[in-house]
């Protein structure tokens, strides 16, 4: 258990930074520390007279704002439990994960509220709005009079005022409950993970330690909230530290992301593989491929002036103020990663699981190795389950402070999970080198069996064939033995060069003879067949396999 613990950090910012800027919706004006503050007093007001106790959960959906981190930040730190939900599940997912969760409180975005319906949750005593907090529905009187009260009641025991020094949070302990984190889950059913604020504080305190942010700095939050890797790196770490938190609160597209970063200029980027991707196929792989560019980055003096400038290029797209950009949520492309190390990108990738809230392991960008993923942090412990863990491929099996408490009201899960000595079994698949640094080779659900019992992952084949012409995101599935691919294609250079699906099959036959010449025999690739729009991801763009299948 560490000595830290996360409430106390949080009054703690707040009372350092008090006049600061902390939360601003995207293109509206910021509240400060000391609003922050005194909406939390509020809030947590409201609870105590809604007779929402310590240890009751509350739950809340809805995009990235201002009111959702408060709803989040007053919920923890008066002892209750946040069960956020992403703001993209199907309304029978929502009304499922709020009676599941025992909620007694539940916060929601106007739009979503319009979809639910109140008397699938009945165990929830009322329902607020997260644009402005209004009751939107309210069993028996009790929410509504309770905001009222709070509304005017709130600082009677602060003699009317708030202030860094009358500003009291409740004492949570380290192993008290802090959030119930349904996962969206790669079998289709979701799991509530138990956060307790050990996790919080461990990634926080990992984060203040080794991630490049202070007092004052700029942060944008585009990431689900909902999801731990946005919560804890996009939100709860910088806020921990003074930063402006910047709330994006409209579908990040990467058009929309990168207007944000150019206007807000943030320190620290954390992102997901598909924005970097889709920018180098876009923008930098046609530039690079062309003869002139292949000689001219074949000269070495020459070489080192060209990536320079492509690296100035590229950091201005991203606001031109950040220290490092932190990839995590997926893999990142091998040949992408391999082009960013050589221009001297300061991008690293990173590796965890909401189980963990969620970082397992990272390296600064400059000791990040290509294609690994970094060492274990130093709140955990790593092995991998092989007989030669350097050598051959065997699951990650982590333990430590970040640890989840286990699936809420599902024992045999958590069983699953955790075994006798504590240790966390990811599902994922990885190496180890001599330094400690993990390579992930894929999920062990994914792993396809070859003919004569080689193991074959389909990421790996699935990063070279998105290096393609004319494909925007492939999938490869097995069937019978045999290898099939998927393609999404890129129906902007489709449509720039006016193909037809009989030119497009053509083109992705090509693209079938090219790849198989990279690959061993084992594992070819026999079809390839176009799929009519994008893949259905989970929320750090996972691909969601379970929903696929060969066709006939």
């Amino acid at each position: 258990m560490l000595s830290e613990n996360f409430v106390t950090t949080l009054g703690d910012s707040m009372r350092r930074n008090w006049q600061l800027p902390a939360f601003s919706n995207y293109g509206e004006d910021s509240i400060t520390y000391a609003q922050v503050a005194d909406r939390i007093v509020w809030f947590q007001r409201l609870l105590r007279d809604a007779g929402v106790k310590p240890g009751d959960k509350v739950a809340i959906v809805g995009r990235n704002s201002t009111n959702w981190a408060l709803t989040y930040l007053a919920t923890i730190t008066y002892g209750a439990v946040i069960v956020p939900i992403l703001s993209d599940f199907h309304s029978d997912d929502i009304h499922h994960i709020v009676n599941h969760s025992d909620s007694v409180l539940f916060l929601a975005g106007d739009v979503i509220f319009e979809k639910l319906d109140p008397e699938r949750i009945p165990n929830v005593r009322g329902i607020l709005s997260l644009v402005d907090f209004t009751v939107l529905h309210d069993r028996d009187g009790t929410l509504g009079n309770a905001r009222a009260h709070a509304t005017g009641h709130y600082l009677d025991d602060l003699g009317g005022a708030l202030t860094p020094q009358n500003l009291s949070l409740a004492e949570v302990g380290n192993t008290d409950l802090a959030a119930i984190v349904y996962t969206s889950g790669t079998t289709g059913f979701s799991k509530g993970v138990m956060l307790p604020h050990n996790s919080l504080i461990a990634n926080v305190k990992f984060a203040r330690e080794h991630l490049p942010l202070g007092s004052g700095d700029p942060m944008v939050s585009f990431m689900p909230l909902a999801h731990s890797y946005g919560c804890a790196f996009e939100f709860l770490y910088p806020f921990s530290v003074g930063c402006h938190v910047t709330f994006l609160g409209r579908i990040p597209s990467p058009k929309v992301i990168i207007q944000a970063f150019q206007a807000i200029h943030p320190r620290l980027i954390l992102a997901v593989p598909l924005i970097l991707e889709k920018i180098y196929r876009k923008q930098l792989k046609p530039v690079i491929d062309k003869p002139t560019m292949k000689l001219l980055l074949k000269v070495p003096l020459v070489d080192g002036a060209i990536a320079g400038k492509i690296c100035r290029k590229l950091s201005l797209v991203f606001g031109g103020n950040f220290e490092e950009m932190v990839i995590g949520g997926a893999a990142l492309n091998p040949d992408v990663e391999a082009f960013l190390k050589r221009i001297k990108f300061p991008i690293t990738v990173g590796y965890g699981m909401t189980e963990f809230g969620p970082l397992i392991s990272y390296a600064g960008w400059k000791e990040h190795r290509p294609q690994s993923v970094g060492p274990v942090i130093d709140t955990l412990e790593v092995k991998i389950d092989s007989e030669d863990p350097r050598n051959v491929v065997g699951e990650i099996c982590v333990r430590g402070e970040n640890a989840m408490c286990g699936y809420y009201k599902n024992e045999e899960a958590t069983a699953q999970a955790i075994d006798k000595d504590g240790w966390i079994h990811t599902g994922d698949l990885g190496i180890i080198d001599e330094d400690g640094f993990i390579y992930i080779k894929g999920r062990s659900k994914d792993m396809i069996l070859g003919p004569s019992g080689q193991n074959i992952y389909p990421d790996e084949i699935e990063a070279k064939l998105n290096n393609m012409p004319y494909v925007q995101e492939s999938l490869v599935l097995d069937k019978d033995g045999k290898l099939y691919a998927l393609v999404y294609p890129d129906l902007e250079m489709v449509d720039s060069e006016k193909l037809s699906e009989a030119d497009v099959k053509a083109k992705m036959e090509e693209n079938r003879r090219a790849l198989n010449q990279m690959l061993p025999a084992y594992s070819v690739v026999t079809r390839i067949d176009l799929y009519p729009e994008e893949f259905a991801k989970t929320p750090t763009k996972k691909i969601k396999r379970y929903l696929y299948r060969v066709p006939a």
